[in-house]
């Protein structure tokens, strides 16, 4: 059982930064898709990013294009969220999640294609 836990969120100030890590367990992450997803108070969960299997061709919402990236470290079994000019719209809950994803280059931004789930961690940017 794939088992994930996400680590690094807090409150920063508008324009700030955080790296939020989803470390894995149970299995070798290397045979996931790894997503992380958001969900505000009131709001409906949204997909953020997403990573394949070899680390290519990541995927982001329109909406934190140039300030977030996503990255895995397969040495630690860890993916990392590194978010910069963070805006109070970012305030959520995020999640990671992973799939095992047969086709090595290919991740989903779609909340449904994703299996295990970690608990989620609180990111607020306020001043």
């Amino acid at each position: 059982q794939l088992q994930l836990v996400e680590s690094g969120g807090g409150l920063v100030q508008p324009g700030g930064s955080l790296r939020l890590s989803c470390e894995a367990s149970g299995f070798t992450s290397d045979y996931f898709a790894i997503g992380w997803f958001r969900q505000a108070p009131g709001k409906e969960r949204e997909a953020v990013s997403c990573i394949s299997r070899s680390g290519s061709r990541p995927k982001y919402r329109d909406s934190v294009k140039g300030r977030f990236t996503i990255s895995r470290n397969s040495a630690n079994n860890t993916v990392h969220l590194q978010m910069n000019s963070l805006k109070p719209e970012d305030t959520a809950i995020y999640y990671c999640a992973a799939e095992a994803e047969k086709f090595e280059t290919l991740c989903l931004m779609l909340e449904s294609e994703y299996t295990y789930w970690g608990q989620g961690i609180q990111v607020t940017v306020s001043t």
